[in-house]
């Protein structure tokens, strides 16, 4: 048996980092630790929803996820359908569990996980004024990413045009793929029109392109689209399998996004891949500003996918008081380093 304690603690950004529901400087994160009643074993879960953003965004997480440690206590397991409301704590649960078992942070034994590949991951351009993101851009081309991720809807459309024009003066679509978010700032009547000027430049794929809840107006954006849509904030609240299979057959996109903490926990966003490639839709997976003990339980796990495509795993890595974990970003890939020291969890949850 085992008892679980609770660790608010609160995570620094070292830069201001926008997203479609503001800008971040600080966030707070819930870890769960699990701890063997009868020798020193444990096992850390990160649980961070996203203010404004996370369907468990909710004045009472604190009583839920209380709840939810208590029901794991008494019961050994994880009462899934009472959490299907809230993945980041169904999330966090199921991590605490995976490196509570697993006496490692190696969760699965992969080749990532023992060191010997790395995940290719996107270099992420954050949202901010033109000459920011322009400097942004020039780090991640030399830094050697092949695949950049650019968040739109920021700034003025034309001058969005001009950075994606930068970029393709110098690079091709076979030295650099280009993904675009623009995190549902579209309007639905000019939505379709700025698809076509966007494909000018010959994009892998656009997130979101119009806000999530309008699925027939999403529909015919993806039927119509001149290159692949990719739903992310869309996904957000549909937790059961049958709204899921609703969702998918109804707006039947090209790819979704799976961010585990928002998205179901890892069992909900493996449902959602499971349900999304019967029906020919593709998938990439992707972290949602959660520190290093999230970002390695989800890039253990996604090791386990082989993943063709670049994944989003390189967040974990925004923040000043962050613990250090084995896991570096090399060139355009995220690397786990097995052979270095494992942090002393214990001691940072206490800082």
């Amino acid at each position: 048996m085992f008892q679980t304690r609770i660790i608010k603690k609160q995570l620094h950004f070292k830069q201001p980092a926008g997203t479609s529901r503001g800008v971040y400087t600080t966030r707070d994160v819930w870890y769960i630790l699990l701890t063997d009643t009868g020798s020193r074993h444990y096992g850390v879960g990160e649980c961070a929803p996203l203010p404004a953003l996370s369907c468990d965004d909710i004045p009472s997480y604190d009583e839920v996820l209380a709840t939810a440690c208590k029901n794991l206590e008494k019961n050994g397991e994880i009462d899934r359908e009472a959490l299907l409301p809230y993945p980041s704590i169904l999330f966090g649960l199921e991590t605490a569990l995976l490196h509570f078992r697993a006496h490692s942070l190696q969760f699965w034994h992969t080749p990532f996980s023992k060191g010997k590949e790395g995940i290719p991951i996107n270099g992420l351009i954050w949202m901010g004024n033109f000459d920011e993101m322009y400097r942004r851009i020039g780090e991640k081309m030399q830094q050697g990413f092949r695949c950049i991720k650019l968040k739109i809807g920021a700034i003025d459309f034309e001058k969005e045009l001009e950075l994606l024009a930068h970029i393709r003066r110098h690079f091709t679509p076979a030295q650099i793929e280009l993904r675009v978010d623009a995190n549902g700032a579209f309007s639905p009547a000019d939505a379709l029109e700025k698809l076509h000027r966007l494909s000018e430049f010959r994009l892998h794929s656009i997130e979101q392109p119009i806000r999530a809840g309008q699925w027939d107006e999403m529909a015919r954006l993806c039927a119509a689209t001149p290159f692949p849509i990719a739903l992310d904030e869309e996904l957000i609240g549909i937790n059961r399998r049958d709204r899921k299979i609703e969702l998918l057959e109804t707006i039947h996109p090209q790819y979704i996004i799976l961010k585990p903490s928002l998205h179901g926990g890892i069992s909900g966003s493996e449902e959602w891949m499971e349900l999304a490639a019967e029906r020919g839709i593709g998938s990439w997976v992707t972290s949602a500003l959660e520190s290093n003990i999230g970002l390695n339980a989800i890039a253990q796990w996604c090791a386990t996918l082989q993943p063709a495509l670049p994944q989003g795993l390189g967040t974990g890595l925004l923040f000043t008081d962050n613990i250090d974990y084995p896991l570096h970003i090399e060139g355009d890939c995220l690397w786990f380093h097995p052979e270095e020291q494992e942090p002393d969890l214990l001691n940072w949850l206490k800082q």
